[in-house]
């Protein structure tokens, strides 16, 4: 390209001194032909500004050049880090909300009237019910460490079977909808309880507070109901194998089998 720039300035300045030799050759013919010669003036002058605006445009695009450089190579690194998140990721990820709403559809906030009893007469005493236990707050939303290709094809295909990357990672994400299910029941308060869901969130914070289980997120056996995860042969396969990858420890609470969400090391 700058060859052909400078093939291109070079014959301009090849037509300019042909026309200034012209110009200063004008005395030398009769006076009929200055007409003509103030027209290759004229010429001239539009060539040379023509000329100078093409060097204009060469400087401006000279120095865009290294600017180009440096987003062609941003480009290049944002593809790279989007390719390695995509190998991550998933290609079905289910609604969160959907579990959650089949397993916390009984949490809703339920309001008791206010009892008068306008009866005379002393009243007994009512017997208040004993306080929840108080567990701490701020675990965070539970973590989803979904499994690469990679870490599936590690597996001997006796462990893998027929399980597919998405399913195990579907599987991943039905576990945290559980975990996160719990978790609002250990924080949530007693008024926002219905009557069958007390007895549920007194057991889970009693799980909790186990030094197995205390301060991590975790789900039971029991919570295992869908959409993907569930307690056939695929589902104990699919636990089987995240145990082994590292993204659940199990653990035996009571008459309840719990499972522990894990960070992979």
């Amino acid at each position: 390209m700058d060859a052909k720039l400078d093939y291109l300035v070079s014959s301009f300045n090849t037509r300019i001194a042909e026309l200034q030799d012209l110009v200063v050759a004008r005395n030398m013919y009769h006076a009929s032909s200055i007409t003509d010669l103030s027209a290759v003036d004229t010429t001239l002058k539009a060539m040379e500004l023509q000329l100078q605006q093409i060097k204009d445009r060469l400087r401006e695009e000279t120095l865009a050049v290294p600017k180009a450089k440096k987003l062609i190579q941003a480009s290049l690194q944002q593809q790279q880090k989007l390719q390695s998140m995509s190998a991550y990721a998933p290609s079905y990820l289910p609604e969160r909300e959907k579990v959650m709403h089949q397993d916390n559809s009984s949490c809703s906030v339920k309001e008791e009237p206010t009892k008068q009893d306008h009866s005379f007469g002393i009243q007994e005493p009512k017997e208040e019910p004993a306080p929840l236990p108080k567990e701490k707050k701020g675990r965070g939303s539970p973590p989803l460490w979904y499994i690469t290709a990679n870490e599936l094809d590690s597996l001997s295909s006796y462990m893998r079977g027929r399980l597919t990357l998405d399913k195990v990672n579907a599987a991943i994400s039905d576990m945290a909808a559980y975990a996160e299910a719990n978790a609002q029941l250990i924080t949530a308060p007693r008024k926002k309880l219905t009557e069958s869901t007390l007895e549920k969130a007194l057991e889970i914070r009693e799980i909790g507070m186990a030094e197995a289980v205390k301060g991590k997120h975790f789900f039971l056996e029991t919570d295992v109901k869908g959409p993907t995860l569930k307690l056939d042969n695929t589902g104990k396969a699919i636990l089987t194998v995240l145990r082994h990858l590292g993204r659940l420890s199990e653990s035996r609470i009571g008459h309840h089998r719990v499972f522990v969400l894990l960070r992979p090391q």
